[in-house]
């Protein structure tokens, strides 16, 4: 029987098992198809605080378990997503538009992140200080209580478990809010695994809805940590409501990463290099390529390589066989796109490849010869659309890469590492690939960016320790004093 066999989920939202959401339920449609291929519930406001009720009654009982059968729980976890793979990635690229190796990837990193948190269970919670009077001090770390996640559609299972699980193995009961376009793979599918491992009714919920959904989450007294991952225009909103409410937020958003390509490299590496970074997954990653900046003795053959690979590389349904680009997300997403495109062509910009669509499936694009105050090159397109510019000094490349608001990923490609990451330390960004582009992240390796990105590395690794504990000081001594009252 396949993993997500039955009628339990199908419908449903998951909030102390499965029920019918306040807001019915909605299609899950397969963007290469138009095609439905399963219905979700859909939560309301109404569901939220419900949800909110009961992960903090379910939330005690779960931090009493001893670490070990936390952590026993969460490694179950892990396993399931190894053990049912090939299912879980097929519904990952009909859902989402990834190739296969992407939904491979996203299953790979789930495990992960959930095998590097069931370790963070058994991590020292605290430490002995020292007191100026006779008595024992010390700090501990306990569980914040109540955990919102609010997760996008790009990635919807990374982007969601690398919250979810170490909340849970911390202690923490988890509410998670996905993206309602990806509300299988980024929702059913986290809540079908943690139910299967033996994660107890209430502790974790998933509500799939709108805005609305996302804004209850923030606001409900219950939930004392937010973790957010999405666009910086939505991040405000979510650092803004959690402000008002004295939350912490963990916010990831956009990116309009820069790849510096210096004069000494082998073009054809650097340009294969490129082309991975601006295309990998349609360019709806917030870490994509978005600038390439590149030596003005080189620009225009790395641009023309560029545009060639940029026409050989496959685009249809991933589905049907080997395609190196899948569909965007949708046709909204699709004309954001493409109106940066020719907005930026009718601002000066060179089109070398690409610049059409057929449905969803938009062509990889190059742009040369990109003005600086133009759509393509100053905002986060996320779509699949390289625009190249040059440079004549070192200096000039910095001001160039240091002139986005966005701060979230940066590659530098150099025969020299030593002298790129030197350049690299005089450009603010939350991450730095030498020899490399800009996608990359790991479960064990904290996340996030600076400036219009986020509010720093708050997600990931031994960051999440901070992320979904408060600490608490302890002072204990055998007698009481005698105070002069």
């Amino acid at each position: 029987m396949a993993f997500l066999d039955g009628a339990s989920w199908q419908g449903n939202i998951s909030l102390d098992g499965w029920r019918a959401g306040g807001d019915g339920d909605a299609p899950v449609i397969e963007p290469a198809t138009g095609n439905e291929i399963a219905r979700t519930g859909r939560a309301s406001v109404a569901d939220v605080a419900v949800a909110g009720q009961i992960a903090s009654e379910a939330q005690g009982e779960w931090a009493s378990l001893l670490f070990t059968q936390r952590a026993a729980i969460i490694r179950k976890a892990a396993q399931l997503f190894v053990e049912h793979a090939h299912e879980l990635s097929e519904w990952v690229v009909r859902e989402s538009g990834g190739i296969g190796p992407k939904a491979d990837l996203e299953i790979h990193v789930a495990s992960e992140e959930c095998f590097e948190a069931a370790a963070l269970a058994s991590h020292p919670t605290g430490e002995i200080l020292r007191s100026e009077l006779p008595r024992l001090s010390f700090s501990r770390r306990v569980p914040a209580g109540v955990v919102g996640v609010i997760a996008p559609f790009n990635f919807p299972l990374i982007l969601s478990i690398r919250s979810v699980a170490p909340a849970l193995a911390l202690g923490n009961a988890v509410i998670l809010k996905p993206d309602p376009r990806t509300a299988l793979c980024g929702g059913v599918v986290l809540a079908r695994v943690f139910e299967e491992a033996g994660v107890p009714p209430g502790v974790f919920n998933v509500l799939p809805g709108g805005a609305d959904v996302g804004e209850a989450l923030v606001t409900d007294p219950r939930v004392r940590v937010i973790a957010f991952t999405g666009s910086t225009a939505a991040g405000r909103v979510v650092g803004s409501l959690g402000a008002q409410h004295l939350k912490r937020v963990h916010l990831e958003l956009g990116g309009n990463s820069a790849l510096i390509v210096m004069g000494d490299v082998d073009l054809e590496k650097a340009v294969s290099v490129g082309a991975f970074g601006s295309f990998m997954h349609q360019g709806q990653i917030c870490m994509t390529t978005g600038r390439h900046i590149v030596d003005s003795r080189i620009v225009n053959d790395y641009a023309s390589l560029l545009a060639g690979h940029a026409d050989h590389l496959p685009v249809g349904d991933p589905m049907s066989g080997q395609v190196a680009l899948g569909p965007l997300i949708d046709a909204k997403q699709r004309d954001r796109v493409h109106s940066m495109v020719t907005d930026s062509v009718k601002a000066g910009a060179t089109l070398l490849a690409g610049g059409t669509f057929e449905g969803l499936f938009y062509r990889p694009t190059v742009l040369s010869n990109v003005p600086t105050s133009s759509p393509a090159y100053c905002e986060e397109v996320f779509g699949p659309v390289a625009p190249v510019v040059g440079y004549s000094s070192l200096d000039e490349a910095v001001a160039l890469a240091s002139s986005s608001p966005y701060g979230l990923s940066l590659g530098i490609l150099s025969n020299d590492g030593l002298r790129a990451l030197e350049l690299a330390s005089r450009i603010p960004t939350g991450a730095i690939h030498i020899n490399d582009q800009t996608v990359g992240d790991e479960a064990v390796i904290p996340f996030g960016g600076t400036g219009s990105s986020g509010n720093g590395s708050r997600m990931g690794g031994m960051a999440n320790l901070e992320a979904y504990t408060e600490t608490q000081w302890v002072t204990a001594q055998s007698e009481m004093p005698v105070y002069p009252f």
